[in-house]
């Protein structure tokens, strides 16, 4: 075996872990850690039964077990095994098990004693993946309550240790220094209004072109980057593609070796980031871009984003170059951006969608995961969200404790969606269909990239090929973990039969749907089943003529391509999301029919009575709905709402509209006028509008439009909010109306513009010396003087000086049109009246 830098530290680690249960080793990529320290310990005294190492991912942990097993003389399936979700070669022989992180959570929870388990390494945690984090709380738990002597090894290439000492109660931190090779950068940037494939074309051209050996390995965001690269440069070289959806051959040809000798390049993900190393690569080519999932807990749906790659993943991919042998790196960026990266990536725990982790918790018999030993806990927020969704999947009981079907949910090796869909359809009749449709959620280009699933699925199962092979076979492996189960349909959960499920539930303004011809037979809609019961809050109902647009149950927006042939569909069940919440594009989806829909989910159909204000009318609309969460199933006109429901409808119309929608009669207007003038606040727009709710729904009370309202009622309750003193204060500082000397009564207009005003007939006012004013500060009233046919002669706010100075000229052209009247010279010392000249002399006598 050739010399590497680890066996250096071997000696500590070995001596640490005869003395001790746990270490941290850390090394930094090129030290060997992942080939040497696993077979370094099998010849332990302590070390009796199986060593796992734990990978992060499916193509490095075969990769690491074909290089171990090579090393050794051997094949894999002899002492050396590995174990991915689709492909595994292990035997009774194996002593050394290298598997992925989510298989071993789900061996540990199967055995918590991980019976004829020596040591669990668990390589590359810095990486933080949700699984390894979790894998290494439930070790550590397992550890110290059932197998004090299982020894646990996390191996880090960054310089974290001390935190991992620390979760590990204060373990040796071994350290390794890393094999050292020459390595140039070299920052080229790229136009960032050109796109990433022709900028990465041209870059890999100019670096075969400035090297003159080696291969070349570079990292681009996701597989369309890769495809259309690789378009750009073909014939250049001999070409791979190195990303999880290809077949196991198709990855071992990435990075091996050309068998002809020829210079390779490898257009790879980030999967080649770390715990691999390709021989020959000695030139790097990096986008500086990465795709990640990201959840969004808003929307409720993981998401992949594209996203500038961290530091450290940046310093990662370059190290790949100088792994054997001096090399370059070609980065598309300048160097100064370096420095705008985020210096790493953020643990998964952080911010992923916690369901999976909160429901193996609860079924390790944990409800709290903050009581396990976490490098970063779990945030609260995340864990609530996931007890919710996992207590409609019925996964969780209302204390969070795990139920009978959250154990099946846990003991299957996929999300609680896909689980509860499983376990779900099996009851249904309808389990191999659903173990392919989570073959096919998981595994992306199996049955090719169409967005109906019921498509790929068909012609997956023409494809040929060893992916396609291992992916139905997975999908039967799934489907036999089911044990036929007694229907039990909680809340509509599934359907009572194949037969005769188009009965309607929750009421209904029309005839039940008939049965959905795919139920009785043909199975033509099996697929949208399966995704309803996975993501029920996804199930969407066309809202455009195009089908471009759709509503969601959950109450999302969705958009697909009006071209899709499933843009015709009237009901979609959608698996797959990406974009924002308010219209997130579908990028898998299935049809299903309305009256599966309705089998489906009845019992959570609601009739939904709705009462809406019409301001045109003044009145109301109202409506009857059935509806599935935000989808409307149908809607008629009520005839007989809710009396209640009318009343708020237009107290809220009001409350939108303002107070003048109401039919004030004349003297409720004036009573809020002289409030107004006399500061009473009760009656204002303010005071009003704040006490709606209070005065004025027993006014509604029968009516259907605010025009309905009788209006003496309506001035009723205006005094009735001012009581008995604010009616004295109002009567003392703004009177209705003015007595004249005359004894007649003349309305005050307090909204009249200049103030309050009175129009009365002159003689009215014979006799009055002094100006008549109105409230406390004494304001004049604006009097409006008229002749004994009611005709203006003078406005004035200054009675004593219009006598003492117009009044002549006034009295003058009065007497020359009604002589049967009376016109004094001096009008402040005669008497007032409203009669005649002789109508007065017979008064008198």
């Amino acid at each position: 075996m050739t010399d590497l830098p680890i066996h250096a530290a071997l000696p500590d680690l070995l001596a640490a872990l005869r003395e001790g249960s746990n270490a941290v080793l850390v090394a930094p990529p090129g030290a060997g850690k992942t080939t040497a320290v696993a077979p370094a310990l099998l010849g332990e005294p302590w070390c009796t039964g199986q060593v796992l190492l734990l990978s992060p991912r499916r193509l490095a942990a075969r990769a690491a077990a074909e290089r171990i097993a090579e090393l050794m003389g051997e094949q894999p399936g002899g002492t050396v095994g590995y174990a991915t979700r689709m492909d595994s070669k292990a035997s009774a022989r194996t002593r050394l098990l290298v598997l992925t992180e989510g298989i071993f959570v789900r061996r540990i929870q199967d055995d918590p004693e991980l019976g004829g388990v020596s040591a669990v390494l668990f390589d590359e945690v810095h990486e933080r993946s949700l699984d390894s984090d979790f894998g290494l709380a439930l070790a550590l738990d397992a550890q110290e309550a059932l197998r004090p002597d299982l020894r646990i090894v996390p191996m880090s290439a960054t310089l974290d240790g001390a935190r991992f000492a620390s979760l590990l109660g204060g373990a040796p931190v071994i350290e390794s220094e890393g094999r050292i090779q020459p390595l140039e950068l070299r920052h080229i940037g790229r136009a960032a209004e050109k796109r990433i494939e022709d900028e990465m074309a041209g870059a890999i051209r100019r670096a075969l072109s400035d090297e003159a050996e080696g291969d070349l390995l570079a990292f681009l965001p996701g597989v369309a980057e890769i495809e259309r690269t690789a378009e750009r440069i073909e014939g250049l070289a001999e070409v791979h593609r190195l990303h999880g959806s290809l077949d196991p051959a198709a990855q071992r040809a990435a990075i091996r070796p050309s068998r002809e000798g020829r210079r390779k390049v490898i257009l790879a993900t980030a999967i080649a980031e770390t715990s691999l190393t390709i021989d020959g690569v000695r030139i790097v080519v990096d986008s500086g871009l990465a795709r990640r999932p990201r959840y969004d807990r808003a929307a409720g749906v993981t998401r992949l984003v594209t996203e500038r790659a961290s530091q450290a993943a940046a310093t990662q991919r370059a190290g790949r170059a100088a792994r054997q042998r001096p090399g370059v790196a070609y980065r598309l960026w300048e160097a100064a951006a370096s420095a705008g990266m985020p210096p790493f990536d953020p643990p998964e725990i952080l911010e992923s969608d916690l369901s999976s982790l909160l429901l193996d918790c609860a079924l390790w018999g944990v409800n709290d995961p903050a009581s396990l030993r976490w490098l970063d806990p779990p945030p609260a927020a995340a864990v609530e969200e996931a007890r919710r969704r996992l207590t409609v999947l019925d996964a969780l009981d209302g204390d969070g404790r795990i139920t009978a079907h959250g154990k099946a949910l846990a003991k299957l090796p996929l999300s609680p969606r896909l689980a509860h869909m499983l376990v779900r359809a099996g009851e249904m009749g309808l389990a191999e269909v659903a173990a392919e449709v989570a073959v096919l959620l998981g595994e992306r280009g199996v049955g090719g990239q169409d967005i109906d699933l019921t498509l790929r699925r068909q012609r997956w199962r023409r494809e040929s090929g060893r992916r396609a092979d291992a992916a139905r076979g997975l999908a039967k492996r799934w489907a036999t973990l089911l044990k036929p189960l007694p229907f039990k349909s909680k809340g509509g959960a599934g359907l009572p039969s194949r037969v005769g499920v188009g009965a309607s539930a929750g009421g209904s303004l029309r005839s039940p749907p008939t049965p959905s011809p795919s139920l009785e037979g043909r199975g033509e809609n099996d697929v949208g089943l399966c995704l309803a019961l996975a993501f029920p809050d996804r199930v969407a109902k066309r809202r455009s003529a195009d089908g471009a647009d759709w509503a969601s149950v959950g109450g999302r927006g969705f958009r697909l391509d009006p071209l899709s042939p499933l843009a015709r569909e009237e009901w979609l069940a959608v698996g797959e999301v990406q974009g924002s919440a308010a219209g997130a594009r579908i990028l898998s989806a299935a049809p299903i029919g309305e009256a599966d829909v309705i089998a489906l989910f009845g019992a959570r159909i609601a009739e939904h009575r709705t009462v809406r204000f019409r301001p045109a009318s003044g009145g109301i609309e109202a409506l009857r709905e059935r509806r599935l969460g935000a989808v409307r199933l149908s809607s008629g006109s009520d005839d007989r709402p809710d009396p209640d429901a009318v009343v708020a409808a237009l107290v809220e119309g009001v409350a939108q509209g303002g107070l003048s929608l109401l039919p004030w009669s004349d003297a409720a207007q004036s009573l809020r006028m002289r409030a107004a003038f006399a500061g009473v606040e009760a009656l204002s727009d303010e005071a009003l509008m704040a006490t709606l709710d209070e005065w004025l729904p027993p006014l509604l009370a029968g009516k259907r439009k605010l025009g309905d309202i009788d209006r003496s009622h309506l001035s009723g309750v205006l005094e009735g909010l001012i009581g008995w003193e604010g009616k004295s204060q109002l009567d003392r500082l703004a009177p209705p109306d003015f007595r004249s000397p005359a004894g007649s009564h003349h309305a005050i207009d307090y909204a009249a513009e200049g103030g309050p005003r009175v129009e009365l007939r002159v003689q009215a006012l014979f006799g009055l010396s002094e100006h008549p004013t109105v409230g406390s500060q004494r304001i004049p009233l604006l009097l409006s003087l008229t002749s004994p046919a009611g005709r203006p002669i003078q406005t004035t706010r200054d009675l004593p000086g219009f006598w003492a100075g117009n009044w002549r000229d006034v009295a003058k052209e009065m007497r020359g049109r009604y002589p049967r009247h009376p016109w004094p010279d001096d009008p402040a010392a005669a008497s007032a009246t409203l009669r005649t000249k002789n109508a007065d002399a017979r008064s008198k006598s």
